[in-house]
């Protein structure tokens, strides 16, 4: 696997997972349904998806690891309806954001055709440790 330019510094050590989250999110520019992100407060965030012709019970919304999925699969039966124009869009879709480890979902709702997901971004404390050094016996520094 190529390694991404920002991650090819010997200075970044163990974010390889990190490059494959780039990689999977760079692959998935799939473009429905349209949805907004906007910050609504200092730590709150908002993920809005246009669901039109999308029941609550049609839409899924999962967190699995650190990945948000929304699915959604119409239960409408249009086969029999003959449309002149078709523009409102009713395919089943998926939709995945990976989150940081910060970010925790606080719930969903569904009003006017959109779903709105709220997210909490929860800032850990910062911790600082002190690595006592020992004397030994050169270079070999593994575990023992």
């Amino acid at each position: 696997m190529t390694r991404t330019q920002i991650f090819d510094s010997p200075l970044l050590l163990g974010f390889d997972e990190f490059e494959r989250i780039i990689d999977r999110v760079s692959k998935s520019a799939e473009g429905y349904p349209p949805y907004n992100i906007e910050q609504v407060g200092e730590s709150e965030l908002r993920i809005t998806l246009a669901v039109a012709g999308f029941s609550e019970g049609d839409l899924s919304v999962l967190v699995e690891g650190n990945q948000l999925i929304i699915r959604g699969c119409s239960s409408v039966d249009d086969s029999a309806k003959v449309f002149l124009h078709r523009g409102i869009a009713a395919r089943q879709f998926q939709r995945s954001f990976v989150l940081a480890e910060n970010i925790k979902v606080r719930g969903a709702s569904q009003d006017m055709g959109l779903l709105h997901i709220d997210l909490e971004s929860i800032m850990p404390e910062k911790k600082i440790r002190t690595i006592s050094i020992r004397k030994g016996s050169g270079g070999g520094g593994g575990a023992r």
